[in-house]
């Protein structure tokens, strides 16, 4: 990678800050996202939590990565936040995670154990190819929704709601943006 790509992927890092994800993906909207989880989660055991990052800290930047790294450092972020965020700590361990990098436009999901098995690699790369086309063409919010019904419709599958037995709220359902 040469000293003006590195410069410009600093400088995209500088730029983005915490408000600038949430001019990306509004209150209104990471509210009405957040009905949505709940909407689905009273159909499953699992738990979705989304997560909005703007940039990477300088640390994360500083010595640059060369280009090789760089997927590698953004799928150890979001594998950072999904223990930040306790996506692990779920007790049928069926918790995921849908990560943006704004500054990267990088995606990724992380799911628990309990469900990633259960997907195919395929599965997995047609929902964050469908997140990232359907960010390219329409607004964040259907591109996210559409993402959380992919996933609710595999943990519906996977682990559905058994009416008889308590189904508590384990995590969070509010979009973090950082």
């Amino acid at each position: 990678m040469g000293a003006i790509t590195r410069l410009q992927r600093l400088w995209r890092h500088l730029w983005w800050d915490e408000r600038a994800s949430r001019r990306w993906l509004d209150d209104a909207a990471a509210e009405r996202l957040r009905q949505r989880i709940v909407g689905s989660e009273a159909h499953h055991r699992g738990e979705i939590r989304v997560c909005v990052e703007a940039a990477l800290p300088l640390s994360w930047l500083w010595p640059p990565p060369d280009d090789a790294a760089m997927p590698v450092r953004v799928r150890e972020r979001a594998l950072g936040w999904f223990g930040r965020l306790r996506v692990w700590d779920t007790e049928d361990n069926a918790g995921v995670l849908i990560y943006l990098l704004l500054a990267e436009r990088a995606i990724e999901i992380v799911a628990d154990r309990g469900l990633a098995g259960r997907v195919s690699a395929a599965q997995w790369v047609h929902a964050v190819d469908g997140l990232r086309g359907a960010l390219r063409t329409g607004p964040p919010e259907v591109a996210l929704a559409q993402a959380i019904d992919t996933v609710d419709g595999w943990l519906r599958a996977h682990f559905p709601a058994v009416p008889q037995d308590s189904n508590p709220n384990e995590l969070p359902d509010a979009v973090v943006r950082v």
